[in-house]
């Protein structure tokens, strides 16, 4: 299944379980100093085998086109409209950068960081390449990530909640990074609400190293798990039936 999905140039599945890159525009910005120190590390046989996973098509990834232009454009709109030029943002789960970089101009600085170390190679071969100083690239899991509690004004966690081992745990680490009125910005397949068998299919895929560690849930059990974690709901569209949800949640004041 998943090798036949992998060798199209637009993967149904794949396309939904993580977001396209953007290639060719605006792509590069040179890692520079941060001004956030952290500290990572990665480990576990689940880990290793999504990181494997990741590595093995970063290239093939890094090339295909977004498979919905317009809804990407609606949510780089929406999440800038919650930017300010002084932000310090943390995007896990960054891929080959693009969003990253799309990003960079209207915020302070960019901590990027994903568990793909192929990822962020091809991420900073595109920030070499342009020499913009505001991001910083970094291979990392969001559990081994950390910096100091409130210190964050925006996180994004976009395609990746649903290709986490527990997103309660990540959802309340995010709260405690993110600064009193800080926003958590995500982008999610949540594919309990189309594709409910699939929860018996991926542990087979990803134990075959066929697919990464893919989780199953629906929108209402994202949102709950936001919502008991003290995050409120500012937004919350999707632009289809069976796209993913995308949901900016704001920390309480």
């Amino acid at each position: 299944m998943a090798g036949s999905l992998l060798r199209h140039k637009q993967p149904p599945l794949l396309s939904l379980l993580r977001a396209n890159p953007k290639p060719g525009s605006q792509e590069g910005l040179r890692k520079c100093a941060q001004p956030l120190t952290f500290r990572s590390a990665t480990s576990g046989v689940v880990v290793d085998r999504s990181a494997k996973f990741w590595d093995k098509i970063a290239e093939r990834y890094s090339k295909q086109p977004i498979a919905d232009e317009a809804a990407y454009q609606k949510k780089l709109q929406v999440t800038r409209g919650y930017f300010r030029p002084d932000m310090e943002v943390l995007e896990f789960g960054c891929g080959t950068g693009s969003t990253a970089i799309t990003h960079a101009p209207y915020v302070k600085h960019i901590l990027a960081i994903d568990i793909s170390s192929k990822m962020i190679e091809i991420a900073q071969g595109k920030a070499d390449a342009e020499d913009i100083e505001n991001i910083a690239f970094q291979r990392s899991t969001i559990d081994a990530f950390s910096v100091p509690d409130g210190s964050l004004d925006a996180v994004l966690g976009l395609s990746i909640l649903h290709l986490l081992d527990n997103k309660e745990r990540v959802i309340n680490k995010v709260r405690k990074m993110l600064k009193p009125g800080g926003f958590f910005v995500t982008s999610t397949a949540c594919l309990g609400d189309s594709m409910k068998y699939f929860k018996f299919v991926a542990p087979i895929g990803t134990f075959l190293s066929l697919l990464p560690l893919v989780k199953v849930f629906t929108t209402s059990e994202l949102v709950a798990s936001l919502t008991e974690a003290g995050f409120e709901i500012d937004y919350q569209w999707q632009p289809r039936k069976d796209a993913a949800v995308f949901i900016v949640a704001k920390k309480a004041q």
